[in-house]
């Protein structure tokens, strides 16, 4: 399975702080928040990753996080040139994707729990697709997935008005290769996107989509705001202060993923600079 991450729009919500940078290089904590959905992809054994963003973030991005080989992956870089919907990430990725399966994980979205990586790891040969509910206080604001009594899927609406559920579908996404004919497909909304909620009607409609209630004790923040992206912030080091590990550490979890060796990462480590992120990778040795 191939990952793809959208860190492309424009960030109105978050203006003036990205007129000049994307808000996926904006800080959660101690590090950049595109780090967080490439941590998720991570922990799902995905390696091969396409990083998509606008024109004018495109350098500062593969400045940032280069070819991938530091974290023992592989990233390629595409350019959205403007906002088209989450869907259009099929069709800018397709040549990335070739024949694989693909993950879709929105730049601006993270997950964090215990058992994660485990459950995210089952995903990785998925037939249809496979999607998440994560019960929230305002559905109005996301796409939102009604049931039956059954616990059956049986409608998905975006952002609808008077919702009939609770349960909104984060941004995280599990697809097989049908997904780029079905997202091809895809008429724009009247929004001019290509939503992915058709592209997940379409799976509905064939009964090839299965959607998962991520458990209490997994954590979804979306940053999108300035009082989202506190929240993270405060999240993140609440953990990271009272556990000692960190959230989202890439060179923690290609270590543990044995992507690289303890060799690698302490030579990585001579150009890096003395801080407390670097000083916690310098001690995975001990832990």
């Amino acid at each position: 399975m191939k990952g793809i991450i959208l860190a492309g729009g424009n960030g109105s919500r978050l203006a003036p702080m990205t007129s000049a940078v994307s808000k996926q290089l904006l800080p959660i904590y101690d590090k950049p928040l595109i780090y967080y959905p490439i941590s998720t992809l991570m922990l799902a054994g995905v390696r091969e990753q396409l990083i998509i963003t606008t024109p004018r973030d495109a350098t500062a991005f593969q400045s940032l996080l280069g070819d991938g080989s530091q974290f023992g992956m592989s990233f390629d870089y595409a350019v959205q040139d403007s906002p088209r919907g989450l869907a259009d990430a099929f069709l800018v990725g397709e040549t990335f994707i070739g024949e694989s399966k693909v993950a879709l994980a929105l730049g601006d979205n993270i997950f964090h729990g215990s058992g994660l990586g485990l459950q995210l790891s089952q995903l990785t040969d998925v037939e249809g697709a496979h999607i998440f509910a994560y019960k929230v206080a305002d559905p109005e604001n996301y796409g939102v997935v009604e049931f039956n009594t059954d616990g059956i899927a049986t409608s998905l609406i975006e952002k609808p008005k008077n919702p009939k559920s609770s349960f909104a579908i984060p941004g995280l996404y599990f697809y097989d290769n049908q997904v780029i004919e079905i997202a091809k497909s895809v008429k724009p909304s009247h929004r001019g996107e290509i939503e992915i909620t058709s592209v997940n009607e379409h799976y509905l409609e064939q009964q090839r989509l299965f959607v998962e209630i991520l458990p209490r004790g997994t954590a979804w923040l979306d940053t999108g705001t300035p009082e989202n992206l506190l929240s993270a912030a405060t999240y993140v080091k609440i953990i990271e202060e009272r556990q000692g590990n960190k959230v989202a550490c890439l060179e923690e979890i290609a270590f543990r993923k044995g992507w690289l060796s303890l060799a690698e990462i302490e030579e990585r480590l001579l150009k890096a600079p003395q801080n407390s992120y670097y000083e916690y990778v310098r001690k995975l040795k001990d832990m």
